[in-house]
């Protein structure tokens, strides 16, 4: 039975991230040329996504570059976003190897009152083994006390090494289920995110991919979380809300495909650099290498085909 405490505590976790859903981006970050983030054309970019059809940011993920800033950077990047948006319609990557550097990442953005951490697992030691990664989460969870910020897991093999057994989602959301409530899935593996949902149904799932957006409903998931939706975020909208008909599913997949790929996040950049004429968008950190102008001169050819 859970006491007086606990239960304000699960039920301000639940006013929270929790009603977090649909077509979500995740945002690049501008720099300037020695690497420094930039506050003005970073928050105007948010907001653009959010005016036009996005219903919530993923800052500082692999699209944000996150893990190339140092711990300071992060948390200032995190402050801009915070004073600019509804923390509501923000989750935040904080996720590091470090659990001591990851702790106080999270700490700090449940601080500034971000609803939703979104956590890799600690991808440096290699193999870890379910119970290793039961104990790095529920180590976060405890450091963080009753700071009602949710965790969403972070499940991207093909960059980290490693994935999150639903096992191990379903372990840790079965102890803790105000904090472990969702989960972005980058493996692309639409039956492993069927897999979670059935095995935890309050858990929030988030495909990668706005071509999962046709059959979110039907599959229980609760949208997407999308590098490419900074470009797609309209079109994607409107298949969320079933306003859009099959061409219009068709073209997101269409212009998604001219996007994705190796230079993914120089391509994100590069196109916002399009819409905005700010040159300094078209900059990257290492080992990113910004397109070149024939390289974004393609690009434009394979969006406008």
């Amino acid at each position: 039975m859970l006491k007086l405490g606990q239960l304000f505590f699960a039920s301000h976790f639940e006013n929270l991230g929790g009603n977090m859903e649909g077509v979500i981006a995740a945002v690049p970050t501008p720099v300037n040329e020695n690497g420094e983030p930039q506050q003005v054309p970073f928050v105007e970019h948010c907001k653009w996504v959010l005016t036009n059809g996005g219903d919530g940011l993923n800052i500082l993920g692999s699209t944000g570059e996150a893990n190339s800033f140092s711990t300071s950077a992060r948390k200032q990047i995190m402050s801009w976003a915070a004073d600019a948006i509804s923390t509501d319609q923000l989750m935040v990557g904080t996720g590091t190897p470090s659990l001591a550097e990851t702790i106080t990442l999270t700490c700090h953005a449940a601080d500034l009152g971000y609803s939703v951490a979104l956590v890799l697992p600690p991808y440096y030691y290699k193999p870890i083994s379910n119970e290793g990664l039961v104990a790095w989460y529920t180590a976060l969870h405890a450091a963080l006390k009753d700071r009602p910020i949710q965790v969403y897991f972070y499940n991207f093999p093909q960059m980290a090494g490693l994935g999150i057994p639903v096992s191990v989602i379903n372990a840790l959301a079965s102890a803790n289920p105000a904090r472990f409530t969702g989960i972005k899935d980058s493996s692309g593996d639409l039956e492993y995110c069927r897999d979670i949902v059935k095995a935890v149904p309050n858990m929030r799932v988030f495909p990668s991919s706005e071509t999962a957006l046709g059959v979110a409903r039907g599959s229980g998931f609760a949208g997407c979380i999308s590098a490419t939706v900074n470009e797609t975020v309209a079109l994607s909208a409107e298949v969320w809300q079933g306003q859009g008909s099959g061409g219009t599913a068709d073209e997101v997949a269409r212009q998604r495909t001219a996007i994705a790929g190796p230079t993914l996040i120089p391509s994100v950049k590069a196109l916002v650099e399009a819409r905005t004429f700010n040159p300094i968008w078209r900059n990257t950190l290492p080992p990113f290498v910004p397109l070149t102008d024939n390289e974004v001169t393609s690009l434009m050819q394979r969006l406008s085909a």
